[in-house]
């Protein structure tokens, strides 16, 4: 890591108190000579050049006036863009991978695994004092699909080819990559989910993914399909998943993330036997590697560099 000293003010506000003293105290070392700034909604304009944030307040967009760029510190951007005080002209910098990726992978690789082996069927068993082995798996009948083939889309798709089951991704635009079928755009989304049954999304949220997860999509793909959502809550209609359950055509579904979070006690996912629920834990941002990776973006900007991971206001992401 660059150990370069700048003179930037860079204020961190990482959604609670604590939060933000951790982050401040991760770039402190890494950053000599830069100020760090812990968010205070009392205090006055402090002037920052870049703002560190998670969840951030708007208020502070309101009070920051003179940020060069915002880094987000975490994978998704969009509760970040659709804060109405975001300036229209900031710079917003995403995180690439942080660690992210091969966290990833291992998640939804383990959801595929876990269904197509028939290790709960197996788990079953194991309470019941039952010694059955089961038909093993034939890959050819769970095609997966992957919805979304950014950095971590791609590597997931690609780590399920390499393990022999037939994969497709789809995305905003066509490109061609080796094992894998790609469909693009909203006219391919029918034909890509007739062809799948393990439905992988790691789309990120924009108006034009928000509730792609809902019964007319859902029935297309082919039954018993299973659903591993890792993205967002809000690319899945709740009630649409529950009734394909409780009809057969969905044989389950292993869900990291919710409309609500933490997902409320009364809410019917925690109790329903085809659903499995982790508590958003897919893909962890690691400290280190974002520490690393924003402090040499902004030595970057500094120097009047580019940097990559500049989010698109039009496709929001």
């Amino acid at each position: 890591m660059s150990v370069q000293k700048i003179k930037a003010r860079i204020i961190v506000a990482a959604n609670t108190d604590r939060g933000t003293h951790v982050w401040c105290q991760a770039f402190e070392q890494a950053l000599p000579g830069a100020r760090l700034i812990p968010w205070n909604e009392a205090d006055e304009d402090s002037r920052a050049d870049y703002a560190l944030v998670w969840k951030p307040p708007g208020a502070l967009f309101r009070r920051e006036t003179r940020l060069k760029a915002v880094f987000n510190l975490g994978a998704g951007v969009d509760g970040l863009l659709s804060l109405p005080d975001l300036p229209v002209g900031l710079p917003v910098v995403r995180l690439e991978d942080a660690g992210m990726t091969e966290q990833m992978v291992e998640y939804v690789v383990h959801g595929l695994l876990r269904v197509s082996r028939e290790f709960a069927a197996y788990e079953t068993q194991q309470r019941a004092l039952a010694w059955k082995p089961l038909r093993p798996v034939e890959r050819e009948q769970w095609p997966v699909g992957v919805m979304g083939l950014g950095a971590i889309g791609l590597s997931v798709a690609q780590a399920i080819a390499r393990l022999g089951y037939p994969v497709a991704g789809w995305a905003r635009s066509h490109r061609d990559i080796a094992g894998i079928s790609v469909f693009a755009g909203l006219a391919q989304l029918p034909a890509f989910l007739a062809r799948t049954r393990v439905l992988v999304n790691v789309l990120p949220l924009t108006g034009d993914t928000e509730n792609i997860l809902n019964r007319q999509n859902l029935e297309r793909l082919r039954a018993p399909a299973y659903l591993i959502n890792v993205a967002r809550g809000s690319h899945l209609v709740e009630q649409d998943l529950l009734d394909l359950l409780d009809s057969g055509h969905m044989q389950g579904a292993l869900l990291d993330v919710f409309r609500v979070e933490p997902l409320p006690a009364d809410h019917p996912f925690w109790r329903h036997e085809k659903v499995t629920v982790t508590p958003h834990i897919a893909a962890i941002t690691l400290r280190e590697h974002t520490v690393e990776q924003i402090v040499n973006k902004i030595h970057s900007l500094e120097q009047g560099l580019p940097v990559s991971g500049l989010v698109s206001r039009d496709h929001g992401y």
